[in-house]
Order: C-alpha cells, then sequence, then structure tokens
C-alpha cells in the first residue's frame, strides 16, 4: 500500500532563486531493487516551494536515484541532467564527472564548485554503485561519505558528526531500507546539524523521506513522508518520525498482517476475526470453479468473531476473500 504524507506549516517566503540545501541521503537496496532518499534543511519559505523532496532528489525506480544540493537553481537543472545521464546508463561516477563538465545553473556563473552530489544506482546485473562530490566553495563544514549502498553529505553542517551519525545509524539498523534511511536521519536529529538552526534549537526547518520499490511507476513512490516547513523551533525530524510511525501503525493494521480464519479445515461453520479498529466492506466466499457461495455485508462481531455457516458447502476447495478499506485479502479455506 502507497503512502503518502505531507505536513506543512509555511511561515514564511524569504527562499531566494537558489537554495543551500544541508544534510541528505541516497540509498539503493540489492536484494529489493528500492531506492530511497532522504534529507533535511534550514531554510525559511520553503513549505511554498513543497519543501525539499522536489528539489534536491530524483529517483529512477528499480534503478537508482540522485541527490543535488548546496547551491542550486529551482527547478534544479543539475539534478535533470543527472538523472537523464543514468536514464542513459553512465555509472554514479561518470555522471559526477558529466555535472562537473557541463554545469548549466545559472547562478555562481555555472561554476560546479558550489554544488554538492550523493549518487546511488544499481548495474545492470544489480551490482550497487555510489559516488559522491563537494565542490570546493560550498558552505563549511561541508563533506560526503559513501558506503558500497549509499550515499551521505552535507554543508552548512555544525560538524562532521552530522554525516558520521547519519552513516553509523544507517550501516547499523536492521530492517528495510525505510528503516534504515530514518535511522540515519535521527543520527542528525540534533540542534544546529544545519548550523543555520542552532539558535533555534532544531536540526532544520524541512525534512523528507522517500522510498520506490522497483516496480514503482516513476512519481509515484511506495512511500513519501514530506515536513515541508516547521514552525520556528520545532523539530522536522520528529515530525517525519511520527508520520513514518503512524505509517508503520496503519501496516501493521493490515488485513494481510491480522484476518484469522478457524477452524481451518472447516466443517458446518467458521469464525473470521479482525482487529475492532478494521474495517471491511465485504466478505465473500468462492469454490475452486469461481462460483461464488456466500457474501455478506453486514458484520455483527467480526472482533470476537464473525461465524459464517458453511453447511451448505460441499467438500473440497474455497476461498474467502476480504474487502477492507483500500485492499483485498484472499485466504484458502478447505472443508471436510
Amino acid at each position: 500500500m502507497k503512502k503518502n504524507y505531507t505536513f506543512l506549516i509555511a511561515l514564511f517566503f524569504s527562499l531566494s532563486l537558489y537554495a543551500q540545501d544541508t544534510f541528505s541521503i541516497i540509498a539503493v537496496d540489492p536484494d529489493t531493487g528500492e531506492v530511497g532518499s532522504a534529507g533535511a534543511s534550514c531554510v525559511d519559505g520553503i513549505g511554498a516551494f513543497g519543501g525539499l523532496i522536489d528539489i534536491i532528489t530524483d529517483i529512477i525506480p528499480g534503478r537508482g536515484g540522485v541527490n543535488s544540493q548546496a547551491f542550486v537553481c529551482i527547478p534544479n537543472s543539475n539534478l535533470a541532467s543527472a538523472i537523464e545521464q543514468m536514464e542513459a546508463g553512465l555509472s554514479p561516477d561518470e555522471i559526477i564527472d558529466y555535472l562537473v563538465n557541463n554545469d548549466n545553473c545559472s547562478s555562481q556563473n555555472f561554476n560546479p564548485e558550489f554544488r554538492q552530489y550523493g549518487i546511488a544506482d544499481l548495474d545492470t546485473d544489480g551490482n550497487p554503485r555510489t559516488a559522491g562530490f563537494t565542490g570546493s566553495l560550498a558552505d563549511d563544514f561541508k563533506d560526503d561519505r559513501q558506503g558500497a549502498t549509499y550515499s551521505v553529505q552535507g554543508n552548512i553542517l555544525l560538524n562532521e558528526t552530522v554525516l558520521i551519525n547519519m552513516e553509523n545509524n544507517f550501516n547499523s539498523t536492521e530492517g528495510n531500507l525505510a528503516d534504515k534511511l530514518m535511522a540515519a536521519m535521527q543520527g542528525a536529529n540534533f540542534a544546529g546539524a544545519d548550523m543555520r538552526c542552532l539558535d533555534r534549537g532544531t536540526s532544520s526547518t524541512a525534512a523528507y523521506l522517500v522510498v520506490y520499490q522497483a516496480t514503482d511507476a516513476p512519481g509515484d513512490p511506495t512511500l513519501r513522508l514530506n515536513i515541508e516547513e516547521m514552525p520556528f523551533g520545532e523539530e522536522p525530524i520528529d515530525s517525519l518520525q511520527t508520520l513514518y510511525d503512524n505509517v508503520l501503525s496503519l501496516q501493521e493494521n493490515t488485513l494481510e498482517n491480522n484476518v484469522r480464519i478457524f477452524p481451518n479445515p472447516v466443517s458446518n461453520q467458521f469464525q473470521v476475526v479482525l482487529p475492532p479498529s478494521t474495517f471491511i466492506s465485504k466478505l465473500e466466499v468462492f469454490d475452486v470453479t469461481g462460483k461464488q457461495v456466500h457474501v455478506q455485508t453486514q458484520f455483527t462481531g467480526l472482533d470476537t468473531g464473525e461465524t459464517i455457516d458453511s453447511s451448505s458447502f460441499k467438500k473440497g476447495v474455497y476461498f474467502v476473500r476480504i474487502t477492507g478499506a483500500k485492499e483485498i485479502q484472499t485466504i484458502k479455506i478447505i472443508k471436510n
């Protein structure tokens, strides 16, 4: 189930024609083909542009992604160029070389030394590749660090601890790519991670996390969490974590994880049990030929067990199909 959440409290409109975006991570998972990105920045007025997510990152599902930050044009022409080169088959290192030699952002007179990039992809054999670049004219503290499946980078940082913490959290976290990206962001959750927010007592003003599965369509990720802009003094990574936790809670309450049918094999009746908070609109039973032998749209006690009369069913295999608010779950049963 795809999750797309955005939170915005826009307070200012003072962003100039370029953005100085600070810490981020881009990563791939060679086992699943997932590609994801997360980042944050302290920029007043960024909410008027929809936050960071569509400015500094772009992803080709199943292939790879690019983060383009420091001094960037809006729209981010260098990011668009990087994605074009990735689509053309260039490796991360080759894309960096191309961007340095073909800077097309008009701010700072097309000087690539103001830019910062992180790239991660999967080659044609599914092997991960990464690369990074930090221009000499990006604002200090600045650096980029790469591992086998990720690139983490930042500028205008309080110190190198931001990137070290992000990298360590990513590498030490068990779970899927989204879990690791969220942990990386928590590594930068301290006052002044972007040093422009030090006096505010926060890491940043805006944050995001996005993950594409290999089968997702471009522009339609499985997970998109976007904190466009927080009020003065409120921490966007905390809000990002809240959104992420809510997503996990919803996933835990899916029909797939929670529907129970017993006994199975069934005799003259069986029960369907779901948590009290789970909504379903229809329950159907089909035989192996696809013929509907039972349908129900009114329910009295799914939390304690909805009793289904199966006394008229012949012996054999049946399929119980349950239609929820946004999903359908099918479970095989056997009638003795």
